[in-house]
């Protein structure tokens, strides 16, 4: 028979080791703080494409002047595709660049993973289009100017995996409530 720890009113209480633990041997404390960790980074990200949206759609003056934005005729996948790209897909994704297709399917796709994850939901068709997003956008820049083949695009690539593994849209996020919406449709969630 287990029983409760002493604890005395008004005096801080440290918890014991066998108090932090859960059932599978992970610190509550731990597994909480990573949880908030995972989901800090799932917000950052989720900003990182909504911003990317947003500047190309208005042209805020960040990456894209106002003259370029695309609701003023810009076309989003021009620059990058023209000018960024280089390695053995160049020539491929020099033909992509500025064609409606391409800039439609680029701004809905930042669009939609930014706000799937800043919402915290649809974290799996999220992250798999985004990583999809991150590893086109790294074998354009093939190699990579400091590595020889590591950049950041695959590092946010993993992340956007990793994000969807912890289920990171269950903290400060909707995705245990969209989870109840979908229901056994997982692969939504």
């Amino acid at each position: 028979m287990t029983t409760a720890p002493e604890r005395h009113p008004g005096r801080f209480h440290l918890p014991s080791s066998d108090e932090t633990r859960t059932a599978g041997g992970t610190p509550t404390g731990a597994r909480s703080a990573a949880a908030y960790v995972w989901a800090v980074a799932r917000l950052a990200l989720g900003w990182i494409f909504l911003w990317a949206f947003l500047d190309k759609t208005f042209g805020l003056g960040h990456s894209t002047t106002n003259a370029k934005a695309w609701i003023n005729g810009g076309h989003p996948t021009e620059g990058f595709l023209k000018s960024g790209t280089k390695g053995p897909f160049a020539d491929l994704y020099h033909a992509m660049a500025g064609a409606v297709a391409a800039d439609w399917l680029f701004m809905l796709g930042l669009a939609a993973i930014g706000v799937a994850l800043i919402l915290g939901i649809g974290m799996r068709i999220a992250a798999g289009a985004g990583a999809l997003l991150m590893v086109l956008m790294w074998s354009a820049v093939l190699p990579p100017a400091s590595n020889p083949f590591m950049d950041d695009h695959l590092i946010y690539a993993v992340v956007l995996v990793g994000l969807a593994l912890v289920r990171a849209g269950d903290t400060l996020g909707l995705g245990r409530w969209w989870a109840g919406v979908v229901g056994s449709q997982s692969f939504l969630t």
